[in-house]
């Protein structure tokens, strides 16, 4: 007996095994959905039709994948069109009661896992009596659903915790953090390791030596302890007692996920487990129904997806394999740069004016690779090979046969004019030239080149090996091979990388620059400095503006300032924070981190705290503004000037307007990016709490006429995507 199915293949064999083999059509994963879920509800009502099965064996027709979670572009669907928790509730469920329905199905049921098993996956290997796992390298389980937002809803919070214990299941499910085979083993999620080979024959021959089974959920002889359903590993409440406030600094009440799983944990455990799978369903519904959960599957799930496959590269325009890139500047961009090249596999050439400044790169890339070995991600021959593909020189000509040049050096468009025109004259004809400036207009600096078309911006964040997101910039000249062959190598590094358009600051360090300013302006307004401080973290950013300001260098900022008006002249206009900028830099000589002082004080024992002579300088007003007021105004002067970016052209896109801002400089991902932000809070009344802010603070918060036209027609910016 066999039958097929679009995702589902079933078959029963000599012995009596009744074999379910996933594999969904499209990709490597088999993701799970709600036609899934009723092929595999119709092959367990095969089971119970028939006599003669000995048992169910649950495996996977990919190379390396037993399954994964639920299918994210059809579920943001589902989400957006259901309008409330309760309609939720009645839609969703499916696949938690066919789990039940399979794991009480009166035979023993195995899950040969051949690969990785997350999310709904793990879910269903969680319901079969028996598990075999590949002990291979690239077989993980976990219930990473937290990082969309949610939690998991196919029985995890239930299953896991009376499997392994609580304090290990929450761990795993508010972290969403996989498992190697050996943790899994050693936790007691699966039942045995074996060879990829030869998982399937290892779960077949447990099934027929194996007449029945029960799960330990389901037995009678399990007897409650402390109020709980099953034996727990220490105190159920003394537990939850610090975990729920330690979720809750960690989310600063911004991502309403974590709390909720430690819920599910704690009532389900207290109840039987049909009870508790209910408990999940709710839970699981409000969750889901919630902006949070959509924003973060839409930005950080599906949007960045599909720039990760270059979504928006040029068509038709062939791949160039670069294999020789030049680095101009060893400083920590550079050598950063320098590292992350050689890691990818190309040779690299970097440059400084001394063999000796050259030299930092391949130091900076040593004690990153003497890292890697000692955390075992890599072994000593192979952080050699990558070593030896870095050359420290003083001299342009080494640079000959290069075909692709990143300029990272001083931001003074004399420097970098002559750095241009020196390369130029020994790098590969057809080869690109990116520089990495942050502010400095690619269009102008493109005057200095010999070959405009094929100059183009490429501003990278630090530290480069952990910053995923890679800011390209097109200049009016840069053609589309030159953009095309730009992102190819921004995915060979393994970035995200989203296109702009030309402008004095682009996108990122235009709309970052605004926190920081928003942040001084609200010390000069005499707002107390640790309520901005603290009101930029529970907004959800990395850290408050003031920090921010004191890491970058207020001298960086003021010289950026400076190179502006003298490029702009007479329509150069000064930022609003010009006045407390130039007093930190020119009367107090505090100009940031690096210098150790600045809206800071760095001593040399001890933790840095606020400068107490901000008192003296800015003193604190009487009334002082609720934190809910700072937050708003923080994050909404990022938002609006994304919204101005898009409405100029600089962004082209309100996708990567998202993805630059919560990947570039950490806006707060929970509300999906700077223009999600404004579809969360409502357009129109962002629109309204901008002209209350206008009123007060001056004109800088007027709302934009691309606003003020989407408000009036009620209009959303992921309409326009």
């Amino acid at each position: 007996m066999t039958v097929t199915g679009k995702n589902i293949f079933v078959e029963m064999d000599a012995d009596g095994v009744f074999v379910v083999t996933l594999d969904v059509p499209q990709g490597p994963l088999n993701p799970l959905s709600d036609e899934f879920v009723h092929e595999l509800d119709a092959a367990l009502d095969l089971v119970a039709s028939r006599d003669d099965v000995r048992g169910v064996l649950v495996t996977s027709g990919k190379s390396a994948a037993f399954a994964a979670g639920w299918n994210l572009k059809t579920l943001l669907v589902q989400l957006e069109s259901t309008p409330d928790a309760a309609s939720l509730y009645a839609a969703t469920g499916g696949l938690s009661r066919v789990l039940r329905k399979l794991e009480t199905c009166g035979r023993p049921v195995a899950a040969a896992i051949n690969g990785l098993a997350l999310g709904g996956g793990l879910e269903l290997a969680l319901a079969c009596h028996h598990r075999v796992l590949a002990d291979h390298d690239t077989a993980k389980v976990g219930l990473p659903e937290v990082k969309v937002g949610l939690l998991p809803g196919g029985g995890g919070t239930q299953r896991l915790p009376r499997l392994i214990g609580v304090e290990a299941a929450a761990k795993m499910m508010v972290d969403g953090e996989p498992v190697v085979p050996i943790e899994a083993l050693r936790l007691g999620i699966v039942h045995e390791l074996a060879p990829v080979g030869e998982v399937v024959a290892r779960a077949r021959a447990w099934l027929l030596s194996t007449p029945t089974a029960t799960q330990p959920w389901d037995r009678k002889d399990v007897r409650p302890v402390g109020g709980a359903q099953i034996p727990l590993r220490g105190d159920l409440t003394q537990f939850f007692m610090g975990a729920v406030p330690e979720a809750t600094r960690r989310t600063l009440r911004n991502y309403p996920a974590p709390v909720a799983i430690l819920s599910c944990v704690y009532e389900g455990l207290q109840l039987p487990l049909d009870r508790g799978l209910d408990i999940e369903h709710q839970q699981f519904a409000l969750l889901a129904s919630k902006p949070e959960a959509q924003n973060l599957i839409r930005t950080m799930f599906i949007n960045k997806g599909k720039a990760d496959k270059l979504g928006r590269r040029p068509a038709g325009i062939d791949r160039k394999p670069v294999t020789k890139v030049a680095v101009l500047g060893a400083g920590m961009m550079g050598a950063g740069l320098a590292h992350v090249l050689a890691r990818a596999g190309c040779y690299v050439t970097v440059l400084d004016r001394t063999l000796e400044l050259a030299q930092r790169a391949l130091g900076h890339a040593e004690r990153q690779l003497q890292k890697s070995q000692a955390a075992g991600k890599l072994d000593a021959e192979t952080a050699a090979e990558i070593l030896a593909r870095v050359k420290p020189t003083a001299d342009y000509a080494d640079m000959a046969g290069s075909e692709f040049v990143i300029e990272a050096v001083f931001e003074n468009r004399a420097v970098k004019a002559e750095a241009i025109a020196r390369s130029e004259s020994v790098i590969d004809r057809d080869a690109v030239f990116a520089t990495n400036t942050s502010t400095l207009p690619i269009t102008g600096l493109a005057d200095a080149s010999s070959r405009p078309h094929r100059f183009i911006g490429m501003h990278f964040f630090s530290p480069v090996e952990r910053m995923p997101l890679v800011e390209i910039i097109r200049s009016r000249t840069t053609d589309e091979t030159t953009l095309a062959w730009t992102m190819d190598l921004a995915r060979r590094l393994g970035k995200t990388p989203i296109v702009v358009n030309d402008s004095r600051g682009f996108f990122t360090s235009r709309v970052f620059g605004t926190y920081c300013y928003e942040g001084q302006m609200l010390l000069k307004e005499g707002v107390h400095p640790a309520l901005i401080e603290n009101a930029g973290r529970f907004a959800g950013m990395p850290v408050g503006p003031l920090a921010v300001m004191d890491e970058v260098s207020l001298e960086l900022q003021y010289d950026v300032v400076r190179q502006s008006r003298e490029d702009l002249g007479a329509h150069f206009v000064y930022p609003v924070s010009w006045d407390v900028l130039r007093r930190f830099v020119e009367d107090l000589k505090r100009t940031g981190r690096k210098a150790g002082a600045g809206f800071y004080d760095y001593p040399e024992s001890g933790r840095k705290h606020l400068w107490p002579g901000l008192a003296t300088e800015y003193p604190v007003a009487k009334e002082q503004p609720s934190l809910e007021e700072v937050k708003q105004r923080l994050l909404s002067i990022q938002s609006l000037e994304t919204a101005r970016c898009l409405q100029e052209g600089v962004l082209t896109n309100p996708v990567d307007g998202d993805l630059g801002s919560v990947f570039g400089w950490g806006y707060p991902s929970y509300t999906g990016g700077a223009l999600s932000y404004i579809d969360m809070v409502g357009v129109g009344r962002f629109v309204e709490t901008c002209k209350r802010f206008a009123t007060v603070t001056g004109p800088r918060y007027e709302p934009c006429e691309l606003l003020l036209d989407m408000a009036k027609k009620g209009a959303r910016f992921r309409d326009a995507r």
